[in-house]
């Protein structure tokens, strides 16, 4: 337990005891909303990229400059650093922690291969699949999926493009099992969802063999896919900011570093890490293909745009809040009704035929004019729908 073994740590350098309380958020926003409320107080935040802009920018960050207060910092590599990375230019506000890519994890046991081989964001609109397809539970992910397979800009302020993206997540909805976060890893494992949209760290953690998850597999869908950061922080309000210091310096110790890499399987910014050949060896070839094999340039070679979230302006943000609330209270049996109702007309159709032909065919002048006239009733197909 890496808080226990800091517990130990800072009490055998100090001579003081600490106690870490640790708390997990489903979603970046939901964080948000606590630490700006009041309502949580921490000391350390690990936030993804564009929401430590967004704390950068409304001054919600203590600026304690990490290459001169944490010695560690040192051993993060250059492309996670300086101007390299859009969210902290000045190197003022945050520590790399993980980083990684969006794709696709798949059953391969109830997805058919000749499916998975164009790699593709589609597989998550195919109805074959209808009732076995999860989705991301916050709005830029979700939305990142349909713009991303639509080659749709994920930072753009026109709202046109974002009701765009909302068309096609209400296209995929009827299909849909559940939109989830860490209730992914259950129905995953369990095999009661077939596909989904997920970090491809959360893939290694649920397809490790010795979980007994080798039916599960991943991919990079060719049209473009998020890349995104995680980064320590230390909230303005902090009531011990030294100590918060202390406690990330100690993250990015190589025992500590490799040990967390391994635990979270998501890639890792820390040299100490990179260059393990332990850490490479326990991962196993699979892992280091997934999470350091392909670069962002060539998993977004067919995207158009910045494949990197960025912050919004709390007008943008509200707007895209208000769509992701339509997609949500959207009633999935409204948007079936068209499909059902032609299904039950059909029905219709086709059981009225059958009357009228038994009728005809009890009497001998019907019989004798519908002679050489044949009716081949068609069928029809629905894939299960689960709400």
């Amino acid at each position: 337990d890496t808080n226990a073994e800091f517990e130990k740590y800072y009490f055998e350098k100090t001579g003081r005891k600490v106690k870490v309380n640790y708390t997990t958020y489903a979603t970046n926003e939901d964080m948000y909303s606590k630490i700006t409320s009041g309502a949580g107080r921490y000391d350390v935040l690990i936030p993804s990229d564009y929401m430590i802009e967004k704390l950068i920018a409304e001054d919600f960050l203590y600026a304690f400059n990490p290459k001169e207060t944490v010695e560690n910092y040192q051993y993060i590599n250059e492309d996670f650093r300086g101007e390299n990375v859009f969210y902290d230019p000045t190197e003022m506000y945050s520590v790399p922690y993980t980083y990684g890519m969006v794709g696709i994890i798949y059953n391969s046991t109830l997805v058919d291969p000749d499916d998975v081989e164009a790699a593709s964001w589609s597989l998550l609109w195919d109805e074959k699949y209808a009732g076995k397809i999860l989705q991301f539970n916050n709005p830029r992910d979700a939305f990142g999926t349909a713009m991303y397979y639509q080659n749709l800009d994920i930072n753009t302020t026109d709202e046109a493009v974002w009701r765009k993206a909302l068309q096609i997540l209400l296209e995929q909805k009827p299909l849909v099992q559940g939109y989830v976060s860490d209730e992914i890893f259950n129905k995953m494992i369990s095999g009661s969802a077939a596909l989904a949209p997920y970090y491809a760290g959360d893939f290694i953690t649920m397809a490790d063999a010795e979980n007994g998850n080798p039916y599960l597999d991943f991919f990079y869908p060719t049209e473009g896919t998020n890349y995104f950061v995680d980064a320590m922080v230390i909230p303005k309000n902090a009531a011990q900011p030294e100590l918060a210091i202390e406690y990330i310096n100690f993250m990015l110790t190589e025992q500590i570093a490799i040990a967390n890499a391994e635990y979270i399987g998501y890639a890792s910014p820390n040299n100490l890490v990179r260059n393990s050949a332990q850490y490479a060896e326990d991962m196993g070839e699979d892992a280091m293909r997934i999470l350091y094999g392909v670069s962002v340039s060539d998993a977004n070679q067919n995207y158009g745009y910045d494949p990197s979230y960025h912050s919004f302006t709390p007008e943008m943000h509200s707007f895209v809040n208000g769509l992701w609330e339509e997609l949500k209270t959207e009633s999935s049996i409204e948007l079936w009704l068209h499909i059902t109702s032609g299904l039950l007309l059909a029905s219709v159709i086709t059981l009225a035929s059958y009357t009228f032909y038994l009728r005809k065919k009890r009497s001998r002048h019907y019989r004798y004019r519908d002679r050489g006239i044949s009716y081949e009733p068609k069928s029809h197909a629905k894939g299960e729908k689960q709400a």
